[in-house]
């Protein structure tokens, strides 16, 4: 919840929710933004979610991400990351990709860390948490060519576009 400040607005109405998905479905459809919902297994419970976030303009994105408390430390968000740096740079051919996060969301930073970003700054209160307090922003950075040195590289996912059908790459 001190992470995120949209989750102060939570939980919400089932119309508000539905439009929310609406905004997000007609994003990606777009090619404006990519979020994703993280699911267990079967795909009847929602852990989390993630996006390959279109913020940092150019042949760039940021990745976010957020896991419900109850499935923290499950290695979720880490696999989604993951899922994302590679459809990042293999599909969209990528140059960079991005992680921001506060310097006190420990499980949160350790992400990036453990990947191989780069912790390029830390930026002084540059966002409003959910307690509408300015907080500290670190910027992670991955390059394509750190990618390439990555088990990330060969790690198998599967894609898939708009109408179902799996994507080669």
């Amino acid at each position: 919840m001190p992470w995120l400040p949209w989750a102060k607005q939570e939980p919400v109405d089932l119309q508000s929710m539905v439009d929310t998905l609406r905004l997000f479905r007609g994003k990606f459809d777009l090619g404006l933004d990519y979020v994703f919902g993280i699911f267990d297994r079967s795909g009847d419970r929602l852990l989390g979610s993630t996006g390959l976030h279109t913020r940092p303009g150019g042949n760039a994105r940021e990745i976010g991400y957020w896991i419900s408390t109850s499935h923290v430390n499950k290695g979720y968000a880490t696999e989604a990351v993951s899922a994302l740096i590679k459809i990042g740079f293999d599909i969209e051919n990528l140059d960079r990709i991005e992680i921001h996060c506060d310097p006190e969301n420990h499980k949160s930073r350790r992400i990036p860390e453990r990947l191989g970003f780069t912790h390029e700054a830390t930026l002084k209160n540059r966002f409003v948490d959910a307690l509408d307090q300015l907080r500290d922003k670190m910027i992670w950075t991955m390059f394509k060519d750190q990618y390439e040195k990555t088990a990330i590289k060969s790690m198998p996912v599967k894609a898939f576009d708009i109408i179902g059908r799996e994507i080669e790459y």
